[in-house]
């Protein structure tokens, strides 16, 4: 409860120190999502960078923008044509404007699966960058091979105050 309300209805109140550090935890874990949210963006910006990089996209999503409006227009005139000729001519008519509408499917399908296979190699390489650590945000550290008597050597000539020494 908010002390304005214990001092309204006359509740006792409870310790200070309870509310601080609930106030302190809440405080930490916005932090952390804010750092989270920051990681987030940056690798999601670092994504949409690399999409322009790639050569030529935009024309080809051009071509294939262009290529499904063709064919879905020539659909168009080859349904009002099949709708004026004479029935026994009209079901090839049909036919060549179905496979013209499916021409426009398979391009725009084309260009989504283009975008899709691209931003996947572009994941994989950013997994990839950080199993193999080449990130060089990451923080590396040096090892030592230490058998269990030299570490204790080590750790017992190590100067500690108000340890007694054998």
């Amino acid at each position: 409860m908010t002390r304005k309300l214990e001092e309204i209805f006359g509740f006792p109140q409870e310790d200070s120190s309870e509310d601080e550090i609930r106030i302190n935890n809440t405080k930490q874990a916005i932090d952390t999502s804010n750092k989270t949210l920051i990681e987030m963006d940056s690798t999601i910006d670092k994504i949409e960078l690399a999409l322009p990089a790639v050569r030529g996209l935009e024309s080809s999503d051009g071509e294939m923008d262009e290529l499904a409006a063709m064919a879905v227009k020539e659909f168009n005139n080859l349904l009002d044509l099949g709708m004026n000729v004479d029935s026994r001519y009209a079901s090839e008519i049909f036919g060549v404007a179905s496979q013209m509408l499916s021409h426009a499917i398979t391009a725009k399908n084309a260009k989504i699966t283009k975008k899709l296979k691209i931003i996947e190699l572009q994941l994989k390489k950013a997994r990839l960058d950080i199993d193999t650590g080449s990130d060089n945000n990451l923080p590396t550290a040096e090892g030592h091979v230490l058998d269990r008597n030299e570490l204790l050597t080590r750790l017992l000539n190590k100067s500690v105050p108000d340890a007694p020494k054998n």
